[in-house]
């Protein structure tokens, strides 16, 4: 198999990005295929039809982080894909789904308070794999959760088509657009 060429460059872009996560949405791992524009690590163009995905919104300390891991010498790349939470406000409804996401491997898609939104653990789901629990020691302190999950995928996160900051599946239509949960705790 032919190695892929370079296709395009880039100028310089505009200073106008901001950071941080605003809310992400968790969708119970699915083996069905996602629609892609093109191939694997591009656009999401469609989730498999009746997708059910659980909103969870976020302020703060709060990020994701994808690492490619490439080797000349074995012959591989794949990419590390980490999402660190943090979830204010101890509950025991929070607590029991924090226990189903640690038994589960959760497709999860990131949205960005840029507008983007990207879906990770495609193909082989997320693992929940270090949180703690806490209370803090001073009333500063964070009463919640921290909680990181990763996932190593052949591909990178593939952005959603269309995404806007008010609705990560603007661009998605009919069948292809996920159902958001309606269910939230009461805080």
């Amino acid at each position: 198999m032919a190695c892929n060429n370079l296709s395009s460059g880039r100028l310089e872009v505009c200073k106008d990005s901001v950071g941080g996560l605003a809310s992400v949405y968790f969708l119970n791992y699915t083996s069905a295929s996602f629609s892609h524009s093109l191939d694997p690590g591009s656009y999401i163009t469609g989730f498999p039809s009746g997708s059910l995905v659980y909103k969870y919104e976020l302020k703060g300390n709060s990020s994701y982080t994808e690492t490619v891991n490439s080797s000349r010498d074995n012959g591989t790349t794949f990419f590390n894909q980490e999402l660190v939470l943090n979830v204010k406000k101890l509950t025991q409804e929070m607590t029991t789904q924090l226990k189903v996401m640690a038994w589960s491997r959760p497709q999860i898609v990131v949205h960005t308070m840029a507008g983007d939104a990207l879906l990770i653990g495609e193909r082989e789901g997320c693992d929940l794999t270090a949180g703690t629990i806490q209370t803090g020691g001073t009333l500063g302190d964070l009463y919640g959760y921290s909680i990181t999950f990763t996932g190593q995928e052949q591909y990178n996160a593939s952005f959603i088509t269309g995404s806007t900051f008010a609705d990560p599946f603007a661009g998605l239509a009919g069948n292809g657009k996920p159902i958001v949960s309606s269910t939230y705790q009461t805080i």
